[in-house]
């Protein structure tokens, strides 16, 4: 399993019905973070769990979900997180 399906099957604990995530690798190849196999990603979800939470309730939620990944297979990862309405 590579590692955007490893995060969608983690991140399906928060029942996003929206949930994007982009492999920016590629781009940051050379890059000190990626010398160690950890890849850069973009995430765009829509939770209805995120509902009347702080962007940084939201972004903790999410990091816990991805748990160890974030410090193995994932450097980077810029987040966008909506509740349902807000996008």
């Amino acid at each position: 399993m590579n590692t955007v399906e490893l995060m969608q099957e983690r991140l399906a604990s928060l029942a996003p019905e929206v949930l994007e995530i982009g492999d920016d690798s590629a781009q940051h190849a050379g890059h000190e973070g990626a010398k160690s196999g950890g890849g850069h990603y973009n995430l765009t979800i829509v939770s209805p769990q995120f509902d009347g939470k702080l962007t940084i309730a939201r972004h903790r939620m999410i990091y816990n979900s991805l748990g160890d990944l974030m410090q193995t297979k994932i450097h980077a990862l810029s987040i966008q997180a909506y509740a349902p309405g807000e996008l």
